[in-house]
């Protein structure tokens, strides 16, 4: 009887071992094929570019459970949102000021905070800044120089890089306070904001950036900005400080510095840098 009770609770020891053990290796294989889900704050004009990157990038064999979500607006609000706390991996910002601003190591950071890995910190695109108008538009206005024909011209606000191109640009000009006192500006919280007002009509022309005129932007070109009247248009990228997914960061930032992304961020019309 003893024998037989002994016999009775070693198999059921057993059976509970092996339940256990079973269920530790679903639990090991379900957490090895958990997604990481990489959050990436991207300037709006980078927009069509990247989201065909980041196709290739998720689909190539030797990156596993990579989910990538991209926020895409004006650096400057991406920026706030940054310091707010929001979730982000990777920032691209559309001027170096907004990166700046998020850099300890510049002095564009007076309080020091530090939401960027400065190590991981890169300039990868330069953008040229241009002036468009409707499509089919037969606006006489043919360069920045003489805008003053312009009844309403769209920029962005004053925290959106292509905005504050812009405004150095017309200021360089001379035609900042009279574009101003005389109410010819319709601003715009993007520049993808921006291309629709000209696309649409409500404005006869816009600053924005050469790659946001499209064959489907239903807009054309009518002028480059003047050399020497605007900062290169730089778009740096980095890590942040509280990524919680620092390797998987870093391992797409090194794709986006690749020939592979470099083709592709060239037939939109960025100069690659790297």
């Amino acid at each position: 009887m003893k024998f037989l009770k002994l016999l009775s609770t070693a198999c059921a020891l057993s059976l509970c071992l092996t339940a256990c053990t079973g269920q530790n290796s679903k639990q090991e294989a379900s957490s090895s094929d958990d997604k990481v889900t990489l959050t990436v704050f991207a300037a709006a004009s980078l927009t069509e570019s990247l989201q065909e990157i980041a196709e290739i990038y998720v689909a190539k064999p030797d990156v596993k459970n990579v989910d990538i979500v991209f926020s895409f607006d004006s650096s400057g609000t991406l920026k706030t949102q940054i310091e707010q706390g929001a979730v982000c991996d990777l920032f691209i910002s559309a001027a170096p000021k907004q990166m700046n601003e998020l850099d300890i190591t510049s002095d564009e950071n007076p309080d020091k905070l530090d939401f960027i890995d400065p190590e991981t910190r890169t300039d990868l695109l330069q953008n040229e800044i241009v002036l468009i108008a409707p499509e089919n538009s037969n606006t006489d206005i043919d360069s920045f120089e003489n805008i003053n024909k312009a009844s309403l011209i769209s920029l962005g606000n004053s925290d959106v890089p292509v905005g504050q191109y812009s405004e150095q640009i017309f200021k360089n000009l001379g035609l900042w306070d009279e574009l101003n006192s005389s109410n010819k500006i319709s601003f715009a919280s993007n520049v993808k904001e921006v291309v629709s007002q000209v696309a649409s009509g409500a404005v006869d022309c816009g600053v924005v950036y050469a790659t946001d005129v499209t064959e489907n932007s239903n807009v054309k070109i009518i002028a480059q900005a003047p050399k020497g009247t605007y900062d290169p248009a730089i778009y740096p990228v980095a890590v942040t400080k509280n990524s919680g997914h620092k390797e998987q960061a870093k391992s797409f930032l090194d794709f986006l510095s690749s020939e592979t992304a470099g083709d592709i961020f060239s037939s939109y019309g960025f100069k690659f840098l790297k």
